[in-house]
């Protein structure tokens, strides 16, 4: 007898991992890609927005910017797995202390939790925001700084009262796709130490934590065909948040356009 069964239900978001397909959900999940995702974007914003206007507005085009520029546009197109063997060496073992959260008191938890892995994401999409964020303010009309500059502002003042306003739109809409890729990333969470199984909802950037594609990744290996069923809402799931990332690139771009 064939029985058609919906597995994608409101209950199927807001339960945790289980051992039976039949009480598996992905609210963990869910929760530790949200956090990877934040932690990202903390990171990598701020930091690649910064490289962006001094390589663009301030760098003088000799030798060393230029290779500076060369290996940022070369990292954008590095396999991911390598970001995540760095993030191995770097955040979970070199910088233990500070990613176990030892350094604040905490005392349960090792190098490999969610904000070892928001930085090594945030580093894989650091030459994406760079790359866009100078495409961006490139975009701005040379005539706005000259203008900026014949009433006597400074550089500063013209990049941030003039030509960051006008670029942001470009460099929210690449910011955000960035953000899309590194949601959809498995390999470096793998070697970063995401959890295969934990019903543990993530509390903070010290906790253990697991991933949308890690847990599709676990359950489609499951010889149970329940599991493979899940997986397949999963990836729903998965590709929702994707979609939503976009959607909101879109709306701040088509917002902020229109104001400036």
């Amino acid at each position: 007898r064939l029985e058609f069964r919906s597995w994608l239900t409101p209950r199927f978001l807001t339960t945790p991992m289980s051992s039976r397909a039949e009480f598996a959900g992905v609210r963990t999940a869910l929760l530790g890609s949200m956090w990877l995702v934040g932690i990202a974007i903390a990171f990598a914003l701020p930091v690649g927005v910064g490289a962006a206007v001094y390589l663009q507005e301030y760098a003088r085009k000799n030798f060393i910017n230029r290779l500076i520029q060369t290996n940022i546009n070369n990292l954008a197109g590095v396999p991911s797995i390598v970001y995540g063997m760095l993030g191995l060496a770097i955040f979970v073992r070199v910088m233990a202390t500070l990613t176990s959260g030892a350094m604040f008191g905490v005392t349960d938890s090792n190098g490999r939790t969610v904000l070892s892995a928001g930085l090594t994401m945030g580093i894989l999409v650091l030459p994406l925001v760079i790359i866009n964020a100078q495409e961006a303010i490139k975009a701005v009309p040379d005539s706005i700084r000259q203008a900026a500059f014949g009433v006597g502002a400074t550089r500063w003042q013209t990049v941030w009262s003039h030509v960051l306003p006008n670029a942001l739109p470009g460099i929210l809409t690449g910011s955000i796709l960035a953000m899309s890729r590194a949601v959809g990333e498995t390999a470096p969470l793998i070697v970063v130490g995401a959890s295969t199984f934990i019903s543990v909802d993530p509390s903070g950037p010290f906790s253990k934590f697991t991933a949308l594609p890690i847990q599709i990744y676990q359950w489609t290996s499951r010889a149970q065909g329940e599991f493979h069923a899940i997986a397949a809402a999963a990836i729903i799931v998965l590709l929702v948040l994707l979609l939503t990332l976009n959607a909101t690139a879109i709306l701040l771009r088509n917002r902020f356009q229109r104001r400036y």
